[in-house]
Order: structure tokens, then C-alpha cells, then sequence
């Protein structure tokens, strides 16, 4: 994938849901990386490196990771859950759009 590619499916799935109120997103040579934010302080943080396959979302509350997903070359595709978002469970391979649809779904069953 190059970074026009993320950055247009990016763009997509974050159009396909209601969560975000503003996009904030820069790409330069491989690297694209921005915020998506759902209120001020609460936002999607998320980072896409062509090289290196690198691909990193992470939910941020005052400045806390909340949940994540990630793809690197040291963990692989892991998860970083609501309940415990330092540690790193294994997953599958995911789309942008499979990780922001997971992203609302872990958000609507949220307290």
C-alpha cells in the first residue's frame, strides 16, 4: 500500500461513520500520519509509514491511549483493548475500514 492508497481508504471509512467531527492528515513521501477527532480532547491518533509497513491507530483521551491497533515489524497486527490498552494482543491482518468499524464498535459498547 502507498500513502495515497491509506490516505483515500483512511478518509473513506472514517466518512462511513458518525464518530469524527474533524480530519486532520499529512503525507509526505511514505509517511502519512493525523488526527481524527471526535470531541477536543478525544481523538484517533493514527500513522501509516509505505516502507516499512508500519500502521498505527491509537484512541487518545486527555492524553491516554485508550484502545489501538498496530502492524509493525517487531509485534506484528496487535490489538491494544479498552480493558488494558498497554498490552498487545495478536490479530489478524485488518483492513482501515475493519479497524475503524472495530474502533466504533468497541466505542458504542463502551460505558
Amino acid at each position: 500500500m502507498d500513502t495515497k492508497t491509506f490516505s483515500s481508504e483512511l478518509l473513506s471509512a472514517l466518512a462511513s461513520t458518525n464518530l469524527f467531527q474533524q480530519v486532520s492528515l499529512s503525507a509526505e513521501g511514505p509517511i502519512a500520519d493525523g488526527r481524527a477527532y471526535i470531541s477536543e480532547d478525544k481523538f484517533l491518533n493514527f500513522y501509516f509509514n509505505a516502507e516499512t509497513g508500519t500502521l498505527a491507530f491509537a484512541l487518545i483521551d486527555k492524553e491516554m491511549r485508550l484502545w489501538g491497533v498496530d502492524r509493525d515489524n517487531l509485534r506484528g497486527w496487535h490489538l491494544h483493548p479498552f480493558e488494558d490498552p498497554d498490552s498487545h494482543i495478536v490479530v489478524e491482518p485488518m483492513t482501515i475500514s475493519e479497524i475503524i468499524a472495530r474502533l466504533s464498535d468497541a466505542l458504542s459498547s463502551q460505558p
